[in-house]
């Protein structure tokens, strides 16, 4: 009956809290006990020598200050079932200082004025200090104990055993936002840590482990459903990444802890504490950027993206904002992207920059030039293609329509209008490709790299190039979670198909990087780290997901798609790599390239396109690109008609 008694209360009232002027009235309550007990320990307990009407009188001054304090220092206005360190501080600040203005008082006017009343004793004052500073926070830890023990025993709740790796400040928030937790009781074993120092001593009394000791007690065995929390704020990406790699090889689940700037109100709670994700196993060492040099190229210019409603051009405009162009023009042929985009971005605009959205097709030549004559943008990220290969296998047409004629139609415009500079955003399937997609991308950094030739005191072209980026859109990441979701299976197309990773952030930044030092005709490539085995990585996000490979979550391999390879490049064959100031960026050093052969290319593609003639346009870019070799595609056949042209006789 008492039980559900309780329970019924608690449901009531957990989202409910006491009110401030009850809490302002206990406080006085204890101010007024407290000085009562210091007059009776001051005299002994001799209770007949004590003034009481005069006595009476020092109660009430006392009260008054106490009240000014406890309302200017607003200590009341916490919730008592949340009591921490930071509230036991502003108790701690607000009884100080009431104490020192009574004393000062009292002291000072009873010394001018020759009135005796006026003086209330140092000693009366100093006893009555300690007493109330003690009540006044043991008040609340007793009210927030008793809260927490009735909610424990009258809810059901269950209990979750964790580890903290990380026993400095971080772990410590880490430790009470845990231990906050009403809906699920965890029962905390103790810390990890890497100091040797830390080894074997208490944190706030909880046990700190070197990690060895750790898994031997409570990662191992019976332990097995033990949940470990990274609470680290400073540690290299490769720690961190073998630390995770090392608890999820013994099927431990790991947890991380969001950066402080991603904490409600400046708060950690155990809601925000969140499961690895495979983009933390994939993190590098941070980018360090040349701030000064992005501002000065981009700061009070007029700044074009095309694809901006794409993954990369997006990200591009989260961060390009950060350096207040005079005006950003976000052009893309998605009405729902570019409306997503701009509604996102609004609320992050600075004042000084003028925010223009374009729905447009780039080979909509008519639509593009009034453009330029309208907006004369001074910097162009041409960030807009297709992208997805097996796609545009099947339809040549669009890859050679949009990632080739497209970007030369912008790249001739940019230099008819005195663009400053033309930043191309290409991909490493353009190296030595193997389809359609990669070919029109090659066939674009071919034309730009010819405009620098011919127009060499105009706009700049620079190219960037790199790999996969997780989160895009057709990345592999997605679509896995989306399989796991649905009980899989996982469908890789080929057991030792590799690719290089980075996060779509980083890439970015690394492309407004390339893009300020590019000075003209250059070839910007990224260092993507080590190349990653999608099967390991399917393996690896299963995991995360706790499942098992092949008992809950099932790898199919489906064969390689039309146009794959099976590992990407970043270099062509004739291409040598030369550094520059900044570590992760190299250039390729690439043989010139011939406007007029690359010109006459274009023309006949668009005879091509005009007659839908699919195999004529993929004929002339295997003609104009050598290296273009088909893979797994209806098109080797081309191939092997050239090479039988090529056979000797």
């Amino acid at each position: 009956m008492v039980e559900k008694f309780f329970k019924r209360v608690l449901d009531s009232y957990h989202h409910r809290f006491v009110s401030r002027r009850l809490i302002l009235a206990i406080d006085l309550a204890i101010v007024a006990f407290s000085f009562i007990t210091a007059c009776i320990l001051r005299f002994n307990f001799d209770i007949a020598d004590i003034d009481w009407p005069v006595y009476q009188y020092y109660l009430l001054i006392l009260l008054f200050v106490r009240y000014v304090c406890f309302t200017t220092f607003r200590s009341y206005h916490g919730i008592v079932r949340h009591t921490s360190l930071e509230d036991m501080n502003l108790i701690f600040r607000t009884v100080t200082a009431s104490s020192l203005i009574t004393t000062s008082f009292s002291t000072t006017a009873a010394f001018f004025s020759g009135i005796h009343l006026l003086y209330i004793p140092v000693s009366v004052l100093l006893i009555e200090y300690f007493i109330c500073l003690f009540l006044m926070i043991a008040s609340r830890f007793f009210v927030k104990s008793m809260y927490t023990d009735i909610v424990s025993k009258h809810r059901q709740k269950t209990t979750q055993d964790v580890m903290i790796y990380g026993a400095g400040m971080l772990g410590l928030l880490t430790k009470d936002a845990l231990l906050r937790e009403t809906e699920k009781v965890y029962n905390l074993l103790g810390f990890i840590d890497d100091n040797p120092t830390l080894s074997n001593m208490s944190v706030e009394g909880v046990r700190v482990y070197d990690l060895k000791t750790a898994c031997e007690q409570f990662l191992s065995g019976l332990h097995n459903d033990v949940e470990v929390v990274m609470a680290i704020q400073r540690i290299a990406p490769s720690r961190r990444k073998a630390i995770m790699e090392y608890f999820l090889q013994r099927d431990i689940v790991v947890k991380v802890v969001p950066s402080v700037d991603e904490w409600l109100n400046g708060t950690l709670s155990s809601g925000q504490i969140r499961k690895i994700r495979i983009e933390d196993l994939l993190e590098r060492e941070p980018i360090r950027l040349d701030n000064e040099n992005i501002q000065d190229q981009i700061a009070g210019k007029s700044i074009l993206i095309t694809g901006a409603a794409g993954s990369i051009g997006s990200e591009l405009t989260r961060q390009i904002l950060h350096y207040c162009p005079a005006r950003l023009l976000l052009m893309d042929q998605s009405e729902s992207g570019l409306y997503d985009l701009e509604f996102e971005i609004n609320q992050a605009c600075p004042a000084v920059t003028e925010l223009i959205t374009i729905i447009a097709d780039i080979t909509d030549e008519v639509r593009m030039q009034r453009m330029f004559e309208l907006h004369r943008p001074q910097v162009v990220f041409h960030a807009a293609a297709y992208k997805h290969v097996p796609l545009m296998e099947r339809f040549p047409y669009e890859a050679v329509k949009t990632n080739a004629l497209g970007t030369k139609l912008i790249a001739d415009l940019s230099a008819t209008y005195d663009v400053e500079k033309f930043v191309f955003v290409s991909t490493d399937k353009a190296v030595n490709p193997t389809n359609v997609m990669g070919a029109t991308k090659r066939l674009a950094e071919m034309y730009l790299q010819s405009l620098n030739e011919r127009f060499k005191d105009g706009t700049r072209f620079v190219i960037t190039r790199f790999g996969n980026v997780l989160g895009s859109n057709g990345s592999v990441v997605p679509l896995f979670k989306k399989q796991i979701q649905a009980g899989g299976p996982i469908t890789v197309t080929h057991p030792d198909v590799i690719r290089y990773f980075m996060t779509i952030p980083e890439a970015c930044q690394l492309v407004l990087e390339a893009g300020t030092m590019g000075i003209r005709g250059e070839v910007f490539v990224f260092d993507m780290g080590e190349p990653v085995r999608i099967q390991d990585l399917a393996r690896r996000m299963i995991k995360l997901s706790g499942l098992e490979v092949d008992k809950d979550i099932r790898i199919k391999y489906t064969g390689l798609r039309p146009g794959e390879k099976l590992y990407e490049e970043l270099l062509c064959q004739s291409e040598q790599n030369l550094p520059t100031h900044h570590p992760k960026i190299l250039i390729a050093r690439m043989p010139p390239v011939s406007f007029q052969e690359v010109n006459e290319t274009f023309t006949d593609l668009r005879d091509a396109l005009k007659r839908a003639d699919r195999e004529g346009m993929v004929s002339l870019l295997k003609s104009v690109i050598p290296e273009y070799i088909s893979n797994n595609s209806e098109f080797e056949k081309l191939d092997q008609v050239e090479q039988k042209l090529t056979d000797p006789i």
